[in-house]
Formats: structure tokens, sequence, C-alpha cells
């Protein structure tokens, strides 16, 4: 059970864990750009290396991509084990790595945003490592932080009708290049919004104050907003993807 750390100096070579067998695609392209530019920041990337298959992403709270204020932690972006490295309590081992590199620089603790449901890592997972719910916003986001001493708390950004409202009518895309399947998911919604007669547009974040200025949900590096209403941070295929805008729409 090898753990290595990805750097500007190898991150071409040996990747980051997502979308591996496509390094050349947009989106991973742009993946591996993002990454040297936040290396500098504090970002740190460390996975198994194969036949182990799980990694983990953490980076000082100021510069997370998350729409959360939480200067003094550091923040997870996300914490993937797959496959048959399941049970192996490899996530403890990943959370451990990020937990120590927290305390060696003097932090205040580590956050890390959670919702059920979906992709992204649930709230008992980190519980049972310590974590505690500091602050929740819809879509069943929570907040969770693991505390090392007494220090103001992290909490969500907020306001989120709020931002929804300022795209107005048609359907926008809010995106950044942190994650590499985003480019996929964006052409998915646009050929849909375009079979249903819905204009479309693409707003690229590209820094962290942009997610937490703009960002319509918690979860800052993708997110899409309908006539002016938060519609989604989910991947989906063609088909349901086009059930939902009807249906969604119909409601408005």
């Amino acid at each position: 059970m090898e753990l290595i750390e990805i750097t500007s100096a190898n991150v071409e070579k040996l990747g980051y864990f997502c979308r591996m067998s496509k390094m050349k695609t947009p989106g991973n392209q742009n993946k591996v750009e993002w990454l040297k530019k936040r290396f500098s920041e504090g970002l740190k990337i460390k996975m198994f290396r194969k036949p182990e298959r799980g990694f983990i992403e953490y980076i000082p709270g100021e510069y997370a991509w998350r729409s959360i204020r939480a200067k003094g932690y550091m923040v997870i972006h996300c914490l993937w084990v797959v496959g048959k490295s399941k049970g192996k309590d490899l996530g403890s081992i990943l959370i451990g790595e990020c937990i120590s590199d927290a305390k060696k620089a003097g932090m205040n603790g580590v956050a890390v945003v959670t919702s059920e449901g979906t992709w992204m890592t649930g709230r008992k997972f980190f519980q049972k490592h310590g974590f505690e719910t500091v602050d929740k916003a819809p879509e069943s986001f929570e907040l969770l932080v693991h505390e090392f001493k007494t220090a103001t708390k992290p909490t969500f950004t907020g306001n989120w009708t709020d931002k929804s409202k300022k795209f107005g009518d048609g359907l926008t895309i809010l995106k950044t290049p942190q994650c590499p399947y985003n480019e996929d998911a964006q052409d998915t919604i646009i050929e849909v919004a375009n079979e249903l007669g819905i204009s479309s547009r693409v707003i690229d974040l590209t820094s962290a104050e942009d997610v937490r200025n703009l960002s319509p949900s918690p979860y800052g590096t993708f997110n899409v907003v309908v006539d002016g209403r938060f519609f989604s941070y989910e991947y989906s295929v063609p088909k349901l993807l086009k059930k939902k805008l009807i249906e969604f729409r119909k409601g408005s």
C-alpha cells in the first residue's frame, strides 16, 4: 500500500487519480494546469499506487474551491476509495495524512463539505473520524470540521437564492477546472438545453474568490442555474437530465 504525493514535477507522468486513462482530454488538461497553480498555494494530492485505488485532495481554507469561509483550516476537496480497495481502511489512512499535514502547518483543524446521495463522501464517514457538523445548506449539504483547538468555525457563504437570481432567464453553467469531468458534463447539459430550446451560457470561475462570491451552492466546482433558480450540481445522462429539466421548468 504505497502512498505517493503528486507534485508539479510528477503530475503529468503520474496523473492525479481521476480519468488517468484519458489524460489528453480537455477536462484533464485543464485540471493539470489548475493543479500546477494550486501547488504553490499549499494544495496536496496523495494517492495509493496501483493496484490500490484511492486518493485525497486538500488545500488551505483561504484557497479552497468550495463556497465556504474556512481561513485557518485545511479543506478537503475530494476523497475517494473505489473498487476492490474499499473495506481496507484506506480512507482512514488518507484522512490521517490530511490531519497530520494540517497539524504540522499549525492550522485550527480540517474541514470538508459533504452531501448525501451523491459521489461525494457522506458525513457518516467523517463523523467516525472526529468530524462534527458546524453548518448546513440546501440540497443536503453539510460543513463538517475536525478541530484541533478552539477557533472561529468555518461557515458556508450563504445567500444561495440571491446568487441564483442574478443569472436570470435561460440556463447558466458555472464551472471550474477543479474537476476533470466538468467539460463532459457541460457539453451534455448544453446539448439537452439546445434540444429543449433553452438558451444556455457558461461562466468559468477562475479563482477561489469567484467560487465564494458567485457559486449558488456550497459545491463551488460545478453548478447549474435555470431561470434564476438553482437546478443542480450533479452530472447526469441526457435522458434523465432532459426529464429533470422539463419537470423543473414546469414547477417554476
